[in-house]
């Protein structure tokens, strides 16, 4: 079937289409010097297998929203398709809570590693966090399946409503109506993003917390310490991801509204974000990282 594409739309796939590539490149690169780093080293340490799946997730979950949004722009009509939609969405819930998780993930393991505190539950974790790390990445996954197979069942459900009512018509017309079954899609949207950004500013706080007492006692100590770089470099990691999670937030938040549905440049500027996120996210990780960041320059 033909398409019938304005000139907003064409130019919307344009812009997505660049930024859903240039994430796919800098997370297909976390991804595979990562992965020559384990075969040299037969091992990978906690904070790299963190990276590992976080790139592969972004780098699936762009793939996919690519894919969905080209045809929800330029053949909307092959979305009725009944199989098509159910995989695409509930496949790129699964990548996107997958990358949420395991960035929430990647600043819990910065903090219980870098801050100082005397509690002995903290001191435990301190102790334990590599062999936490694999079930907490296990724990992401098993959620994100969860929560992917609950939406599959959800829109297959939605689906069947709307062909006993309409019989015709595409999944986009259908996002407008505020009804019970579009409320647990929100809701599970909404679960993976809270959860995760919690985790997050949990973990800023407290690395805030301990990087002050640290000062503290340097400036009585009279003494300099490594400890204050390490803090100051997880710290920066963490606000950053907490920063870009918020407008993240936001405009996901926004995106919810059947209002959005609508072509105007407030839209086009929430999926601009929305689809940059992974990426720019993904390069500040790799110039935080002296390895990656020395491996992307010679590259370049």
């Amino acid at each position: 079937q033909q398409s019938n594409v304005t000139s907003y739309g064409a130019t919307t796939v344009a812009i997505i289409s660049l930024e859903a590539f240039a994430g796919m490149w800098i997370n297909a690169f976390l991804v595979c010097v990562l992965c020559i780093a384990w075969v040299k080293k037969k091992t990978l340490n906690s904070n790299e297998k963190i990276l590992l799946l976080l790139g592969c997730s972004r780098f699936w979950h762009l793939c996919i929203s690519w894919v969905y949004s080209f045809l929800l722009i330029i053949y909307p009509s092959y979305l009725d398709v009944q199989p098509t939609c159910k995989f695409l969405l509930s496949t790129q819930n699964f990548c996107y809570c997958s990358s949420l998780w395991f960035s929430a993930c990647l600043c819990v393991f910065y903090c219980i590693k870098i801050a100082n505190f005397r509690n002995r539950f903290f001191i435990y974790l301190k102790v334990k966090i590599d062999r936490i790390v694999p079930w907490l990445l296990l724990g992401s996954v098993l959620l994100s399946l969860a929560v992917g197979s609950s939406l599959y069942n959800i829109i297959d459900k939605a689906q069947c409503n709307k062909r006993n009512s309409t019989g015709q018509g595409h999944f986009s017309e259908m996002c407008g109506k505020m009804d019970d079954v579009f409320f647990h899609i929100y809701f599970i949207y909404g679960f993976g993003f809270v959860t995760s950004f919690t985790a997050v500013i949990f973990s800023a706080l407290l690395l805030l917390f301990s990087l002050w007492r640290h000062k503290r006692k340097m400036q009585t100590n009279s003494r300099n310490n490594l400890s204050m770089d390490a803090h100051i470099k997880a710290m920066k990691s963490i606000l950053s991801l907490l920063i870009i999670y918020s407008i993240n937030f936001v405009f996901l938040t926004s995106t919810l509204i059947p209002s959005t549905q609508e072509e105007n440049s407030m839209v086009f500027l929430v999926y601009v974000f929305l689809y940059g996120f992974p990426g720019v996210h993904s390069l500040i990780l790799i110039f935080s990282n002296p390895k990656l960041k020395k491996t992307l320059i010679r590259i370049l």
